[in-house]
């Protein structure tokens, strides 16, 4: 098990939880590990998140789907109330957001089935996500969007690395100035690796396998 601890820095009741060493993903190499496991499945610190987020995109940003990827479908459904209590005006008749979850291919694409479409096709969508290491993710993400017919107006997230992916600059709670020393390297590039230390764990969106 990795030692998770929760760093001093919050913005309003949202915590960030971090464990520091070598860890691997499917596009890096990363030297802390967020965890966002219980923002993502508890309700209040979802409630929390998307009260943190709303503020980038309420009165501003029109809003028809929250694109959730990562698992966020409980902070994607807050966020929702949160941009429709706020008086939010979409575009679809039902005056309302739809809250969607990704479909991946045999290649990691993401694809919309007929029936979803109507939620994508001429919607503005937010993506959600996790938090945008290097911002490939986000970028994929974007196209997809763009490829069915959808227009992304922007994206969320718990904690970002990157200020831009996509074309649109990327809205967190936490960024780098909270976490300056976090790094991000491409495998055959790592300094971990280059010193011979081994992989403390494999990550990705569902969480970690320690090694």
């Amino acid at each position: 098990m990795l030692e998770i601890t929760s760093l001093p820095v919050s913005r309003g009741n949202v915590p960030l939880r971090v464990a520091r060493g070598h860890f691997a993903t499917n596009h890096s190499h990363i030297n802390y590990y967020i965890d966002i496991t219980y923002q993502k499945t508890r309700l209040n610190e979802a409630k929390a998140v998307a009260k943190q987020l709303v503020t980038h995109f309420k009165g501003n940003t029109m809003v028809d789907t929250i694109l959730c990827l990562d698992g966020t479908a409980v902070i994607g459904t807050c966020l929702a109330e949160e941009l429709v209590s706020g008086g939010l005006r979409s575009m679809n008749n039902s005056q309302t957001i739809n809250v969607l979850e990704p479909e991946y291919n045999a290649n990691s694409q993401i694809i919309f089935r007929d029936n979803i479409l109507p939620m994508i096709r001429n919607k503005r969508v937010l993506i959600l996500m996790a938090s945008v290491t290097t911002g490939f993710t986000a970028n994929r993400s974007v196209e997809a969007v763009g490829y069915y017919g959808g227009e992304a107006v922007g994206i969320a997230a718990l904690y970002s690395a990157v200020e831009e992916a996509g074309g649109h600059p990327v809205r967190s709670v936490y960024n780098l100035s909270d976490l300056p020393d976090y790094e991000s390297y491409d495998y055959r590039d790592c300094p971990f690796c280059k010193k011979g230390r081994r992989l403390d764990a494999l990550v990705n969106s569902f969480g970690y396998s320690a090694l």
